[in-house]
C-alpha cells in the first residue's frame, strides 16, 4: 500500500508500516507494489543478466514516460530462525474476499538447493561480521556451521525432523535476516497459492485483517457487511489464532491468506479467534465465496457537497470514480471530499488513471532504484478536474493512497486533512526461482512529484484534525469530514 496491496476477500501487499506498529492494510491481489500484484534457474555460479530486469506489470497498465535521464514444529526451523536478527514480523494489513496479486517478475540462476561441495572444511576462527553494505556472506563457513548443527540434530535431536522444513526455515531466516518486511522468501507451494489468478475461480471470507509489527499478533480489522465472515459471527478485533489445526500468529500475512484462507467456492475453512478482554476462543466454520469489495461509496452531502470513500485501489475503481463524479457533475456539483482514509492502496495503474483524470499535465509520482534508474508516471493534458477538492487520510492511508495524496498536494490541486499517512513508499519484486520457489523483495522507491520521499514518513495532511473519540466516519460526528465540508463550502 499493504503500495501498492491482501485482500482475499483477503486480497493481502502495497500492501505493513515501517516506523509504526503496523503496516498498510493490503491486498494479496493487489498492491502498488508496482506490482505489485504477481506475484528458474540453473544450478551454478552464473549471475542475473543486468537485462534481465523487473518488468512491472502494474508499470506497463500505467501511463509510463520514456526513462529520463506455519509455525515451524522442527528443531531445525527454530534454530535458524531463532538465529537470524530480525525475524520478520510484519505489519500488514490485508483484505479478504478473492483477488490478485501483481506482482514484478525478474528471472534469477540460483537453483535454490543447499549446497553439498564444503566437504570437511573447518570454519575460519573468530571473524569479524560482516556489516558492509556490499558484503558477501561467508558461504564455506555458513556450510560448515550446518553441517556441525546437521550432525548434532542427528546425534541428539529427540524428536523426528522435517528436513524440508528445516531448509524452508533456513531461506526464510536469510531473507528475515535483511529486516525488512516486506522481503519474504516463499515456498514453492506459498509460491503458486499467491500466484493464483484473481478470475473470481479463487474466493475468501470477507474481512481486512492486520499484524501488529512487534507482537506478530493478526487482528481482524474490517468485515465487510453481507460476508462470510459476518454472517460466521467474526468481528473486527478478533484476534485470528488458527486458521484449521495451524497457528498463525506471526506469520506473513500473503502466505496466510494464499494458502490458509482463499480456497475454492463453496469450501469451509475453519477460524479460531481470541476475543475480547479475557481472551474467549471461538471456532467459526466460513463458507468461502466470491466477495465483492466496493471500492467506491458516495453520497451528496449537505450545501451539494459530493462524497466519495475510496476503500482502495482496484481494477474497477477508477471507472466508479470517474462514472461518479460524471453524474455528480450533472447534477451541478462543483465541490467533492475524496476520503482516503483507512485506504491501504491497490493498483498503481488504477491511482494514475484517477490522477490523470482529475490533474493537469505532469508528472504524478516516479520510482527509482538502488542505482538511481527512474520511471515517471504521467497525467496527459487531456483534461482536469474543475472541482475544488479536499482529501481525508490518516494513519492508516498507505501506498497508493499516499501517491494519490502525495500528487494532489504538490500540485496544490486540493486541500488534504486529517492525520499524517503511514508511510509505504517502497515497491516490491517478485523472483521467481527455478525450484519452484520464489522471493519478493524491495527494489525501489517511489517519489511524490516534487521528489519528496515519503516512505517511514508519511504524507502530512495542510489541515491536521484527529478524529473525536467516538466519532463515526462518514457520519453527522465525523469532525474531519466535518472540517472538510467546511472548508469546502469557505471557497
Amino acid at each position: 500500500m499493504f503500495d501498492e496491496n491482501v485482500n482475499e476477500g483477503l486480497r493481502a501487499s502495497d500492501e505493513n508500516r515501517d516506523g509504526t506498529n503496523k503496516l498498510p492494510a493490503q491486498e494479496v491481489g493487489s498492491t502498488i507494489e508496482q506490482e505489485n500484484k504477481v506475484q528458474e534457474a540453473s544450478e551454478g555460479s552464473e549471475e542475473v543478466s543486468s537485462t534481465q530486469a523487473v518488468q512491472n506489470i502494474e508499470s506497463q497498465n500505467s501511463k509510463k514516460a520514456p526513462y529520463n535521464s506455519s509455525k515451524s514444529s522442527s528443531l531445525g526451523l527454530g534454530i535458524v530462525l531463532g538465529a537470524v536478527s530480525g525475524i520478520f514480523l510484519t505489519a500488514i494489513i490485508f483484505t479478504i474476499f478473492f483477488g490478485s496479486r501483481l506482482l514484478t517478475t525478474v528471472e534469477s540462476d540460483y537453483s535454490g538447493k543447499t549446497s553439498q561441495n564444503s566437504g570437511n572444511s573447518k570454519a575460519k576462527d573468530a571473524k569479524k561480521p560482516k556489516t558492509g553494505a556490499n558484503e558477501e556472506l561467508p558461504i564455506d563457513d555458513i556450510n560448515s556451521k550446518l553441517q556441525s548443527l546437521q550432525k548434532i540434530i542427528a546425534k541428539d535431536y529427540l524428536f523426528d525432523e522435517n528436513m524440508e522444513d528445516v531448509e524452508n526455515g533456513i531461506y526464510k531466516g536469510f531473507m528475515s535476516g535483511l529486516g525488512d518486511p516486506y522481503t519474504v522468501y516463499y515456498t514453492e507451494k506459498e509460491y503458486k497459492d499467491l500466484m493464483q489468478e484473481t478470475s473470481g475461480t479463487y474466493y475468501g471470507i470477507g474481512a481486512m485483517i492486520n499484524k501488529n509489527v512487534n507482537t506478530g499478533i493478526i487482528t481482524i480489522f474490517k468485515v465487510f457487511a453481507g460476508s462470510p465472515a459476518e454472517e460466521a459471527g467474526i468481528k473486527p478485533g478478533d484476534i485470528i489464532y488458527k486458521v484449521g489445526d495451524v497457528e498463525v500468529s506471526g506469520m506473513d500475512l500473503e502466505i496466510l491468506v494464499g494458502t490458509y484462507i482463499k480456497g475454492a467456492e463453496g469450501s469451509s475453512v475453519e477460524i479460531t479467534v481470541l476475543r475480547g478482554e479475557d481472551a474467549q476462543e471461538l471456532t467459526f466454520s466460513v463458507t468461502r465465496r466470491s466477495i465483492e469489495v466496493p471500492t467506491v461509496e458516495s453520497k451528496v452531502l449537505d450545501d451539494n457537497i459530493g462524497y466519495i470513500k475510496v476503500n482502495q485501489f482496484d481494477e474497477v475503481t477508477y471507472p466508479q470514480f470517474r462514472d461518479t463524479v460524471e453524474d455528480f457533475k450533472q447534477k451541478s456539483i462543483s465541490k467533492l471530499v475524496i476520503d482516503l482514509r483507512d485506504n491501504p492502496g491497490g493498483l498503481l495503474s488504477a491511482t494514475i488513471d484517477m490522477l490523470d483524470y482529475i490533474l493537469p499535465e505532469g508528472i504524478v509520482v516516479y520510482t527509482a532504484d538502488k542505482n538511481g534508474k527512474r520511471e515517471d508516471f504521467y497525467s496527459e493534458e487531456k483534461s482536469k478536474l474543475d472541482m475544488d477538492i479536499v482529501v481525508l487520510i490518516n494513519g492508516e492511508s498507505a501506498s497508493a493512497s499516499e501517491v494519490f495524496s502525495g500528487a494532489i498536494k504538490d500540485f496544490k490541486y486540493g486541500t488534504l486533512v486529517g492525520t499524517k499517512s503511514f508511510g509505504k513508499g517502497i515497491v516490491q519484486s517478485v523472483v521467481p526461482l527455478k525450484d519452484g520457489s520464489a522471493v519478493k523483495i524491495t527494489t525501489q522507491h517511489y517519489y511524490t512529484p516534487s521528489g519528496f520521499d515519503l516512505h517511514s514518513k508519511g504524507i502530512e495532511p495542510d489541515e491536521v484534525v484527529e478524529l473525536d473519540e467516538g466519532a463515526v466516519k462518514g457520519e453527522a460526528s465525523d469532525n474531519q469530514l466535518n472540517r472538510a465540508i467546511e472548508i469546502l463550502k469557505s471557497k
